[in-house]
């Protein structure tokens, strides 16, 4: 919900900073990352999800069409978490889907795990 905020936090080799662009957070509101800006199409915070679509950057125009991302944060029966993410992808003619798949994979997995090592050691951080 707050990633402009947490990404530069925990993928700083990836997010070198990000802030609203547009709107009051909703959505429809536009953020803006140093790789890519992204409309945000949904959120709900009482849900724990939200779902984005990259405007520029990130692939986009290079190997990517359009793309979405929908987060879901659920609880997990151990009293943790369990975070969803339903990525869809339309590459341009020509990419090979192996591969734009795999890194993709990859990428949100790195992300994610950083997310989590920085909400562990920070406990503090959203209360």
């Amino acid at each position: 919900m707050d990633w402009h905020t947490l990404a530069p936090k925990v993928t700083s080799h990836v997010v070198a900073s990000a802030h609203p662009v547009e709107g009051e957070g909703g959505v429809g509101s536009v953020r803006q990352f140093n790789f890519t800006s992204g409309k945000l199409e949904l959120l709900d915070a009482d849900k724990c999800e939200c779902k984005s679509t990259p405007v520029e950057g990130g692939g986009i125009g290079v190997a990517i069409e359009m793309a979405t991302s929908h987060i879901k944060v659920e609880p997990a029966a151990d009293g943790g978490s369990v975070v969803k993410v339903d990525s869809t992808y339309k590459l341009l003619p020509a990419v090979e889907v192996k591969d734009e798949i795999a890194k993709a994979k990859e990428s949100v997995t790195a992300i994610f795990k950083a997310a989590e090592a920085f909400l562990v050691a920070n406990p503090d951080a959203y209360n």
